[in-house]
């Protein structure tokens, strides 16, 4: 196989350190699948990890292509695995393992379901660890419950947004923050109530919260505190140490969203999207070639939605391809 086009980097630092090279097609190993790429997308932890926040304890091997979101066509499996050639698959590898910056990307069989049927098939790329860390804030770490009071910051971010429409559809009454320029959008979502986090306290207004999804850290986490009933539950993507005096004094269980792969969310996250009870709002489409504009644009934390990354043009791209 010919060689493949990736965005890789070689030392910690900027974007400047991205570059676009011509690299091998990955093997698959054991019980792995090989995909030829559609599309990908920015998480935050893309650009975190090249900035090196994370080297200490989780370095990375470098030359390193980053990208955890994976959205393509099945080429071959690796010794006990299962596949189908040409099927539509989504998924995610872990941050760290990356590698969907690409063309091909190698990925555990188990990581990867089949991708939704009524959404193109590059866009489904912005679904996985997004939609696989909201289900696991409300749900696994949240336990969210229909009736229930749910504060979610950034909601106009990649998370965020879909965390709101996830709530709603629990029946849980969903409280907002974002800027007053996505309030429309938030709302729109299926926010209840929200608030403008840059002219508004939100510790001033609310009482009696049953869950907290933080994606922003540092005063806002501490401030969330107050908002929450005793016994309710906050949940950070913040992998910062938790306050775990202030969460103890007042009766609060505080907890850190660290996502992996899972087929079975995976698989309901397509679901919910081919009903029409979730959606991708998608900010910006930018090719392979600029990724690292993508990854730029990202760090601004202006964006609202999610930033894709799409390998090319290709039929298998359209909708109903499955």
């Amino acid at each position: 196989m010919k060689p493949m086009q990736a965005v890789r980097y070689h030392a910690y630092g900027d974007t400047r350190r991205l570059r676009l090279e011509e690299i091998p097609v990955p093997s698959p190993g054991p019980n792995e699948v090989l995909i030829r790429q559609e599309g990908s997308s920015v998480n935050p932890a893309d650009w975190k990890f090249r900035a090196g926040w994370f080297r200490a304890w989780v370095p990375l091997s470098l030359p390193f292509v980053p990208g955890a979101d994976i959205a393509g066509t099945v080429v071959d499996g690796g010794t006990g695995a299962a596949v189908t050639p040409g099927q539509a698959v989504f998924g995610m590898n872990p941050v760290p393992r990356g590698g969907a910056w690409a063309d091909y990307v190698v990925a555990k069989v188990d990581s990867v379901a089949p991708a939704p049927r009524h959404m193109p098939l590059h866009e489904a790329a912005g679904l996985p660890l997004a939609g696989l860390t909201a289900r696991m804030a409300l749900f696994d770490h949240g336990d969210l419950r229909p009736g229930q009071r749910v504060l979610i910051h950034a909601a106009a971010g990649g998370v965020g947004c879909l965390a709101v429409q996830l709530a709603k559809r629990a029946g849980a009454e969903v409280i907002a923050t974002c800027s007053a320029a996505n309030r429309a959008f938030v709302t729109g979502l299926g926010a209840d109530h929200v608030i403008d986090y840059r002219t508004e306290d939100f510790a001033a207004q609310l009482r009696d919260v049953d869950l907290v999804v933080d994606s922003v850290g540092g005063d806002v986490q501490r401030q969330s505190f107050a908002v929450l009933r005793s016994g309710g539950t906050l949940v950070t993507l913040d992998p910062a140490p938790l306050p775990a005096d202030l969460a103890a004094a007042r009766g609060i269980r505080a907890l850190t969203v660290a996502v992996a792969p899972n087929q079975e969310g995976l698989r309901e996250i397509a679901a919910l999207v081919d009903t029409g009870h979730l959606r991708l709002p998608v900010n910006r489409v930018y090719p392979l070639k600029d990724a690292a504009q993508a990854m730029a644009h990202s760090e601004t934390g202006q964006a609202r939605g999610k930033i894709l990354i799409r390998m090319r043009d290709d039929p298998h791209s359209g909708p109903d391809h499955g």
